[in-house]
């Protein structure tokens, strides 16, 4: 049955809806163009144009070959500030990531993408107190489910603190980062999380499979020892409509 729709505008409003009501589930394919075509009485450009706009906003995934376009799973992803906790003792297999999203039933994967050792200078070198033009060890790192990426992680380590708890090899660290400096012997005793919002980049948009207007939560964290010194540098990327990052109990100074 043929329902007559004016134009692209309408018909992403309606696939809209149909997504959102779970008629088209995550992962599920939409019907295909010819199909939308026949069903709401539109030219092939209009349904392509109206697809285009749920690739932009983040609700589909678009088809390449012969792979269909498909629902986005935009669940909300709990990423507890509490992650870190349960990681310090040496030994253990899963890092954070893996750690919080087995807590809400899900197979989380940390991939190592990229180790190397490269000079820095600027604002990052600031804020690892390390002169610039020090080569420091760089770790590049994709926070995934199944195959899909939900977080870009970049890593910085001073040279001694990566050369003390190994963290120059190219392999994944397994356990976490923190259970890797725990068992060298540097403790990580605080974080600090700056979150700030941002557009993705192109690039960032494909990788992440979301939408161009889909927007980017950024969180720099620096963790240091008892004595201030910086451990870590760790500069994250994921997309706003899936991740939380959860900041519960906080300790609040005095009292109404």
């Amino acid at each position: 049955m043929t329902e007559r729709l004016k134009d692209y505008n309408e018909l992403a409003d309606e696939l809209r809806r149909l997504i959102r009501n779970g008629t088209y589930a995550p992962g599920a394919p939409l019907p295909t163009v010819d199909a939308l075509v026949q069903r709401y009485g539109l030219s092939r450009r209009p349904v392509r144009e109206a697809i285009k706009v749920l690739v932009t906003e983040g609700l589909v995934n678009p088809g390449r070959g012969k792979r269909p376009t498909t629902v986005r799973d935009f669940t909300r992803i709990r990423i507890p500030f509490s992650r870190y906790s349960g990681v310090l003792a040496a030994g253990g297999s899963k890092g954070p990531w893996e750690s919080a999203l087995a807590a809400q039933g899900l197979e989380g994967e940390m991939k190592t993408v990229l180790v190397d050792q490269r000079p820095v200078g600027g604002e990052t070198a600031d804020l690892l107190g390390v002169a610039p033009g020090t080569e420091v060890v760089y770790r590049l790192r994709h926070a995934c489910i199944a195959d899909e990426v939900q977080q870009v992680q970049q890593a910085w380590y001073p040279p001694e603190v990566a050369s003390q708890a190994d963290l120059d090899r190219k392999t994944k660290i397994t356990g976490g980062v923190y259970g890797a400096l725990a068992e060298s012997g540097l403790t990580p005793a605080t974080a600090t999380e700056v979150l700030r919002g941002r557009m993705p980049t192109r690039e960032e948009a494909t990788l992440m499979r979301t939408g161009s207007g889909v927007p980017l939560l950024t969180v720099e964290r620096i963790t240091r020892d008892p004595e201030r010194r910086v451990l870590e540098l760790l500069r994250v990327t994921a997309p706003a409509d899936r991740i939380e990052f959860v900041y519960q109990d906080l300790p609040l100074a005095g009292g109404a």
